[in-house]
């Protein structure tokens, strides 16, 4: 599962994946959801791609991605912006609290995504 939240740690986009697939995949799907506005991303290291840097610095956005330990040219990064990472993790405990969410019950992808988004709702209305 893939979350893009705001600065207040409320979800904005949602997405579902395959287990076994490499992170920056679906990237180009997250960021088309995000508002033009974006001044910075924050990810984990999962994230850092050439394909991502470039589409960030289209965008003007600060890219806040720790660099992979093969990158030959490490990227600074501002550490405490960094720390607001853990907003998206809190909004994986959020949602995890529903027992549906954090055992899959689902067989489907599609009626996993439904309670994934019921819970993210709940998060709005907290």
């Amino acid at each position: 599962m893939h979350a893009a939240v705001d600065a207040l740690g409320n979800p904005v986009y949602v997405h579902l994946s395959g287990g076994q697939e490499a992170d920056g995949k679906h990237f180009e799907r997250i960021i088309e959801a995000l508002p033009t506005e974006v001044k910075a991303v924050v990810g984990d290291k999962g994230y850092d791609t050439n394909a991502v840097v470039e589409r960030m610095e289209e965008h003007e956005a600060e890219v806040v991605i720790p660099s992979k330990k093969n990158r030959t040219t490490e990227r600074v990064i501002d550490k405490n912006l960094y720390q607001d990472r853990n907003k998206v993790e809190r909004f994986f405990l959020k949602i995890k609290q529903n027992s549906a969410v954090a055992t899959r019950y689902d067989k489907k992808a599609a009626c996993y995504l439904a309670v994934v988004h019921l819970a993210s709702i709940m998060c709005w209305l907290k």
